[in-house]
């Protein structure tokens, strides 16, 4: 486990329409759902991964880095 505070924004990339919007990351909770503001499309996690963040950010969410991606947001 590592001392270091997690980065808390990451910036979603739309597969859809590739519209990029930075967002600020819960940290007690996975988000699962993200309702993209350039088509209107509701971005869902891949398979395999635990969070749309993980998905389509550009920065894992907390859990993913606090374990350094070997454990799920639960």
């Amino acid at each position: 486990m590592s001392d270091a505070t997690p980065e808390l924004r990451s910036t979603l990339t739309c597969p859809h329409c590739g519209h990029r919007a930075t967002e600020t990351m819960p940290t007690n909770a996975c988000q699962y759902f993200y309702d993209c503001r350039g088509c209107g499309a509701v971005l869902k996690p891949k398979p395999g991964d635990c969070c749309v963040y993980c998905s389509y950010g550009d920065v894992p969410c907390p859990p993913i880095q606090e374990s350094g991606g070997k454990a799920c947001c639960g």
